[in-house]
Parts: C-alpha cells; sequence; structure tokens
C-alpha cells in the first residue's frame, strides 16, 4: 500500500518527487517511496537525501522505506549515507514481499542494531515515530 492510499494520506505535510523516489514528510518522520526498477547508490539516492536535509535541518528525524517497488541497493553506499544525514535517528523498511523482506534483513544487518523490518505499514511508521520521540526525550535530559 502507498501512503497515498493509506488511512495517514491527509496528514502528509509535504511531499517532493525525482526521477528516483517520492518522499512524503510528516512532522518527525518522511516515508520515501522509490520508483521501480531504480538502482540506490549515492549519487541517485541525492535527490532524496537534500530533501531531507532542506525540510528536517538539523533536527532528529526517522525515514521509512516503503518498498511498494522493486529496487535495487547498493549495500556498498549504506555506510556513506550515516554521515550525510547524521540526524536521522530511526530506520524502518516496509515490505510487502518475500524478497523485500529478504533484503530488509540484508540491510538491518549492515546499517542497525534495531529491527527495521515491517510487514505492516502502519507498525514500521509507529515503530519508527516511537524511535524518534524516544531520541528527542532522551536529547532532553
Amino acid at each position: 500500500m502507498t501512503i497515498s492510499n493509506s488511512n495517514v494520506a491527509n496528514q502528509v505535510i509535504k511531499q517532493t518527487q525525482s526521477e528516483s523516489a517520492t518522499l512524503h514528510f510528516f512532522n518527525h518522520i518522511a516515508v520515501v517511496e522509490f520508483n521501480e526498477g531504480v538502482h540506490l547508490d549515492l549519487s541517485s539516492a541525492r535527490p532524496a537525501i537534500h530533501d531531507l536535509i532542506k525540510y528536517f535541518g538539523q533536527k532528529p528525524f526517522g525515514l521509512v522505506a516503503n518498498r511498494v517497488n522493486s529496487y535495487s541497493i547498493s549495500l556498498l553506499d549504506v555506510n556513506e549515507i550515516k554521515p550525510v544525514l547524521p540526524n536521522m535517528v530511526a530506520y524502518g523498511v516496509v515490505s510487502h514481499s518475500e524478497a523485500g523482506r529478504m533484503n530488509a534483513k540484508i540491510e538491518s544487518s549492515l546499517c542497525t542494531s534495531q529491527e527495521i523490518s515491517f510487514d505492516n505499514l502502519y507498525v514500521g511508521l509507529d515503530t519508527v515515530y516511537n524511535r524518534v520521540k524516544e531520541t528527542l526525550a532522551a536529547s532532553l535530559n
């Protein structure tokens, strides 16, 4: 299910599109839906990264990749994104197929110690949002 077809579509504050993806922005999280057949590397992800930086600035945020399409990721570039987005404090992948779940498991093993793979869009959004809120609460103490 795409964000546009979900129950949270009316909560989207801003939306941007590039050749590789559509980004849906909420208060503390963004949802990225990459286009069918895209190969993601640092170069092809640059417009989305720019939009994330422009929208969130230095504020902590979470990112949910909603895998509604099939795409590939350059796993060697995954660790290079962390320094570019140091305020991305939570990440999740919502998979709608077995292949998507397997890819999310691989991504999870490379980029974080927390579980990032979700079968349900709403669970993924809620989990990532709560992780951002925990980070915000911790930074206030």
